[in-house]
């Protein structure tokens, strides 16, 4: 999708006459059926007026201009795409990002600038970053740029037109030199510089013909990207398959490469609790589907978790690791393999508070999932749902795809590759919630699995620190039983989480803005070291493992043992959508407990806020002395 595209001498015209904005809010209004905002309108007129100045400047007057172009697979546009032919007849184009912006200062993050976005001041991506990010997109992506005999080439700048660079900007720091030599920035002094740049790659126009190769390029993963994601992925030794885990892993390639012939659409249900190795069949499956070169997608409902992979792969690959609410506006059958890790997370529709009501879509996600992939892998746990909407189980999917004529197919994992090796835990922390009866109704002091029970959250605290200076990975969790407050001023991170003299920071809020150095965001918590100094929620929690799980059990929910029963206790939460959700609290609290509790691969430590709670799980151990750390 596109809003204009044209020639560069219909561009300059349409400029001129003032009709430029209103052409894209027309376009915009007939794609998206909501107008864009008088702020938008407002960017393009001044924006585009400034590049109309450059084309003329540097003679662009027999090249294609293609604005507002949405990268497929994404909510992004780039703002201008220029094309044409280089000194020696080779088709090219040419990225440019637009920005308005005056000033920045200073960011902690590392790709980011400070800048007044929006009515207040805003972490952002260096133009050149983003810039970057948009050329390797749809280099790796698109037909018409990763074509092997044939390529286009693409480059990418940024102009901040109304940008006069100061002594030691920001914007020109050294942190940024290297991504400025592949996407340099200009800014309002820079006219002649940036028509050079575009000169030097377009050189002899002919735009027309390369543009219509832009227009009809297709969405498929390059060679090189999908080996750059499997080679990632295969550097990790510890991904092995193991008994059934390998039984759905042929199975999905064994649909994959029916599904170049069959028309009918594959649905794979893996269910499993924690640690069943669902996510070590995801991980393999996502670095072997794009080695044997399938377009394969990992998708999740987890910003921590997928942004988390994005960080572990890199920034190339990550255009591979999306969210379930990415493929409302994709084609079908887009995609080979569509791998929906924590399936659980499925939500009713794609649609957020941010979705504007005339773009809002009653499709369900799961149809969206199903209708962009040919075939539709879901790894899930029933028993993993903590909010109330997120409705992703077995047997909604299995209802879906009975209803599209899916090929269907259906696996339970049992063998228990968290918690030392030993499913027990699991087992035991299921019955003592009353979630599942099993057969592990006490747990044993001699369990291969390394669990306590903590008098003081201090004591908790040390012990989590204490690990991690033995080398092990290890986090500190709680219940929502406390606020979740802004950074102060100065970036430093409030100690919401405070009890009995024990005071700690949530990890940061997602939109937290100007934090100070060392503290990571939210969703790089559980893989930052520096995640040990702030406690985490179920939110940043879900879908990790660590060495040793440290968890402070809240008052959310207690066991009260004159009814011999637990209850919830919503008026103790700080989780304004789970608190609210009527007779569901007490299952989505006691699962949030489960998913807490099953974090740690080699240990689990806990302190309990209840001391009622607290008593029971005592009572349902043999030997809790040996368990018991007291001060």
């Amino acid at each position: 999708m596109r809003l204009y595209s044209g020639t560069s001498k219909q561009f300059i015209q349409d400029n001129i006459q003032n009709q430029i904005a209103e052409k894209l809010r027309g376009e915009f209004f007939d794609y998206f059926r909501y107008y864009p905002s008088d702020n938008e309108v407002r960017s393009w007129q001044n924006s585009l007026k400034a590049v109309t100045l450059v084309f003329q400047n540097a003679s662009l007057l027999d090249h294609g201009v293609i604005l507002e172009y949405q990268l497929p697979l994404t909510s992004k546009r780039l703002d201008c795409l220029v094309t044409g032919k280089d000194k020696v007849l080779q088709d090219n184009a040419v990225i440019m990002e637009l920005k308005q912006w005056e000033k920045c200062s200073e960011s902690f993050s590392e790709n980011e600038v400070t800048t007044w976005v929006a009515g207040g001041n805003k972490d952002v991506l260096h133009p050149s970053v983003q810039a970057n990010q948009y050329r390797m997109y749809l280099a790796d992506t698109h037909t018409a740029f990763n074509d092997e005999k044939n390529p286009i080439n693409l480059n990418a700048c940024s102009y901040l037109h109304n940008y006069r660079f100061a002594k030691d900007d920001v914007v020109l720091a050294p942190k940024f030199d290297t991504v400025r030599e592949f996407c340099p920035v200009f800014g309002a002094d820079d006219v002649d510089s940036l028509s050079s740049y575009l000169g030097d790659h377009l050189a002899k126009g002919h735009g027309e013909e390369v543009l219509q190769r832009v227009e009809e390029s297709k969405y498929r993963p390059s060679k090189k990207l999908m080996e750059h994601v499997s080679n990632t992925i295969k550097g990790n030794s510890e991904f092995i398959l193991l008994d059934e885990q390998l039984v759905v892993y042929d199975q999905v390639f064994t649909w994959a490469r029916k599904g170049f012939h069959d028309k009918r659409k594959t649905a794979i249900i893996v269910k499993g609790g924690p640690g069943t190795g669902k996510s070590v069949i995801a991980i393999n499956l996502m670095a072997d589907l794009m080695d044997q070169g399938y377009t394969a997608h990992y998708a999740t409902g987890s910003r921590a978790f997928t942004e988390t992979l994005r960080k572990i792969i890199g920034s190339r690959g990550s255009s591979q690791f999306t969210y379930f609410n990415s493929y409302g506006t994709a084609d079908s059958n887009t995609i080979d393999v569509l791998i929906a890790d924590e399936a659980h997370r499925i939500r009713e529709t794609s649609n957020d508070r941010y979705t504007p009501k005339a773009r809002r879509s009653n499709k369900p996600q799961i149809e969206e999932l199903l209708h962009a992939a040919k075939v539709c892998v879901f790894l899930l746990d029933d028993d993993q749902v903590v909010r109330p909407n997120e409705i992703g189980s077995s047997r909604l999917i299995m209802e879906v795809a009975e209803k599209h004529k899916c090929n269907i197919f259906e696996h339970e994992l049992e063998a228990q590759f968290r918690c030392n090796g030993s499913d027990a835990f699991v087992n035991w922390v299921n019955n003592t919630l009353s979630i599942k009866r099993t057969a592990n109704v006490l747990w044993g002091a001699e369990e291969d699995f390394d669990f306590k029970i903590y008098d003081s959250p201090q004591q908790l605290d040390k012990a989590m620190r204490a690990k991690t200076a033995e080398g092990f990975s290890a986090r500190m969790t709680a219940g929502f039983c406390w606020p979740w407050s802004a950074p102060n001023p100065d970036g430093s991170l409030q100690n919401d989480v405070m009890l009995d003299g024990y005071k700690r920071p949530w990890n940061a809020k997602p939109d937290a803005r100007h934090l100070q150095r060392g503290i990571p965001k939210s969703n790089l918590w559980a893989y930052d070291p520096n995640g040990i100094d702030q406690v985490g929620c179920i939110y940043t929690a879900q879908g990790f493992e660590f060495d040793y799980a440290g968890v402070i059990f809240g008052s959310d929910l207690a066991y009260d043992p004159t009814s011999a029963s637990w209850e919830g206790h919503p008026e103790r939460s700080f989780d304004g959508v789970v608190k609210r959700s009527g007779e569901l609290y007490l299952d989505l609290v006691k699962n949030t407990y489960r998913v807490l509790l099953s974090r740690g691969m080699k240990g689990c430590y806990v302190y309990f806020q209840d001391e009622n709670t607290r008593n029971f799980f005592l009572s349902r151990m043999e030997n809790p002395q040996k368990l018991l750390v007291s001060s």
